[in-house]
């Protein structure tokens, strides 16, 4: 990984702030972003989530949120992404989530500069927007794990709540058994009525 950190912190720049969001393409379910201030000294593994197994996810996930300076999540809903697009309600989600930025006591932390996975935001704070930055930069990797893992556990819970359509499996992504289930079934309420206009196509 690219030491995109070390050039803020040479600049005495502490507090740098990895953002990620994860369930941006799903069908079904919130886009939830994930914003991570780590310390100096890195946890070992860490990686794009992705190209992480489950378990690995789980693991690094517990590291990240015990180590970390602060972490915030922002969660924006189906309803809303399909009034306003998924683009803006990623990066309110995104700016959602700085706004939440909680150290373990607490207190809000106000970081001193945003590293963004390919998104620019409407933001005063320093930003600065990476592609693949999720494979590229420790503090993104970090939001990607945190984004993942607590989305994946909330795919767990709606999969309850609507028990037959394996959000637990698939995620709300749009999977061929997906498309089989919503084809048989029709759509829940959390899934995003906008990304479902050419269903009619899927027979």
């Amino acid at each position: 990984m690219i030491e995109i950190e070390k050039n803020y912190y040479d600049k005495g720049l502490d507090l740098v702030c990895g953002i990620d969001e994860v369930g941006r393409g799903c069908l079904f379910g919130d886009v939830v972003a994930a914003a991570v201030i780590m310390p100096k000294t890195r946890i070992p593994g860490v990686n794009d989530s992705k190209k992480l197994t489950e378990l690995r996810r789980a693991e690094l996930y517990d590291k990240i949120l015990s180590s970390c300076v602060a972490y915030g999540i922002g969660i924006m809903d189906s309803v809303t992404i399909d009034k306003i697009n998924i683009k803006m309600a990623t990066h309110l989600a995104m700016l959602l989530a700085v706004q939440n930025l909680r150290a373990k006591d607490g207190s809000k932390v106000d970081p001193n500069v945003l590293l963004i996975d390919a998104e620019h935001l409407e933001t005063d704070i320093p930003q600065e927007s990476i592609v693949k930055g999720d494979e590229k930069v420790y503090s993104i990797a970090c939001a990607s794990i945190v984004a993942k893992v607590y989305r994946d556990r909330l795919c767990e819970k709606w999969g309850k709540e609507y028990p037959g359509y394996e959000i637990e499996k698939h995620k709300g992504y749009g999977t061929k058994k997906h498309r089989e289930i919503l084809l048989e079934k029709g759509p829940t309420p959390h899934h995003r009525k906008s990304f479902l206009k050419n269903m009619e196509n899927w027979k």
